[in-house]
């Protein structure tokens, strides 16, 4: 059985070699990832083969959102002070070509959502948010629960539902 351990980016793992057939998140893993990582800017996160080849990857990092993007059934709810939220921002997702098709999208995001869930326990986040990159994300994201946000073109799955899945 292929192991799916996914771990954080460090030097051991080829990143010269990926490709998901997005320019943007092909370049941002072998370019800017690493240096992103070292700035504390994001936590990067791959899914490696036996030879240390990424099989995919995500980042993780804190953000925040204006309260009036939020859905109106979970604004009400919070304290009107609040002008800006605190949330998890899934900043990017890609599976390498050579791996699609075999569930490891779902694998990551699924990874994603857990570690931004144990963090949420200790540093103040009331969502994850992903801002797609196309149509397909779009639709890839509504599967799991996501929800456009009004006018931002990002989408938004709180941590109640989060914590849900992990009950």
């Amino acid at each position: 059985m292929a192991d799916y351990t996914v771990k954080p980016l460090d030097n051991q793992y080829n990143k010269s070699d990926f490709s998901c057939g997005n320019v943007l998140l092909d370049n941002y893993i072998r370019k800017q990832a690493k240096q992103d990582v070292k700035r504390k800017l994001a936590a990067c996160f791959v899914l490696p083969d036996e030879s240390n080849n990424i099989k995919g990857y995500y980042t993780l990092s804190n953000a925040g959102i204006p309260s009036e993007v939020i859905p109106e059934a979970i604004r009400k709810k919070l304290p009107r002070a609040y002008t800006s939220l605190p949330v998890t921002l899934l900043g990017r997702l890609a599976i390498s070509e050579n791996y699609k098709g075999q569930g490891l999208g779902k694998f990551l995001l699924i990874d994603a959502l857990k570690r931004s869930f144990e963090a949420s326990k200790v540093i103040g986040s009331i969502a994850v948010v992903v801002d797609p990159i196309d149509e397909n994300a779009i639709r890839f994201y509504e599967n799991f629960g996501f929800v456009l946000l009004s006018d931002s073109g990002k989408m938004f799955l709180s941590m109640k539902k989060i914590e849900r899945l992990f009950k």
